[in-house]
C-alpha cells in the first residue's frame, strides 16, 4: 500500500514543484506548507479519493477544487481551513454529497492548514 502512495506522490510532486507560488500568500502560509499540503492531499489526507489526483473532482463525489466556483465558503484560505475541519453535512451540501470532518482522515490541525494552503494555491496554478 505504501509503495502505491509513494508512486502517486512521485507523479504529483514534480508538477506541484513546477507550479508557481503566488506572489502574495495568506498570513501564516508558506511555500513549504503548500508543498506539504500537496503530499497530504494525495497521501494521508485521502483528499484525492473524492477530489481526484488533479483536484478537478470526481463525478458524484467531490467538486473541482481548481476552478473559481466555491460551493461552500468564499475560497479564502481561512474558509478552506474551516471547511476541511468541519466537513459538509448532507443538510448543508449544495452537491448532495457529504464530506466528513477532515475528509474522514486523521490529519492534525497543522496538516489541515497545509492541505488548505495547497487547495488555496490551486486557483493560481490551474489551467481552468
Amino acid at each position: 500500500m505504501h509503495s502505491h502512495v509513494a508512486a502517486i506522490i512521485a507523479l504529483v510532486l514534480p508538477v506541484a514543484a513546477a507550479a508557481q507560488v503566488p506572489d502574495s500568500l495568506p498570513d501564516g502560509v508558506t511555500p513549504q506548507m503548500i508543498q506539504e499540503g500537496t503530499q497530504l492531499f494525495v497521501g494521508a489526507g485521502i483528499c484525492m479519493a473524492c477530489h481526484g489526483m488533479d483536484a478537478k473532482g470526481a463525478p458524484n463525489l467531490g467538486p473541482d477544487l481548481t476552478d473559481d466556483e466555491w460551493l461552500h465558503g468564499d475560497g479564502s484560505f481561512e474558509a478552506i481551513v474551516g471547511q476541511i475541519l468541519e466537513g459538509v453535512p448532507l443538510d448543508q451540501s449544495k452537491s448532495g454529497q457529504i464530506m466528513p470532518p477532515k475528509g474522514g482522515s486523521g490529519l492534525t490541525d497543522d496538516q489541515v492548514r497545509a492541505v488548505a494552503a495547497y487547495v488555496w494555491s490551486l486557483r493560481f496554478n490551474s489551467d481552468s
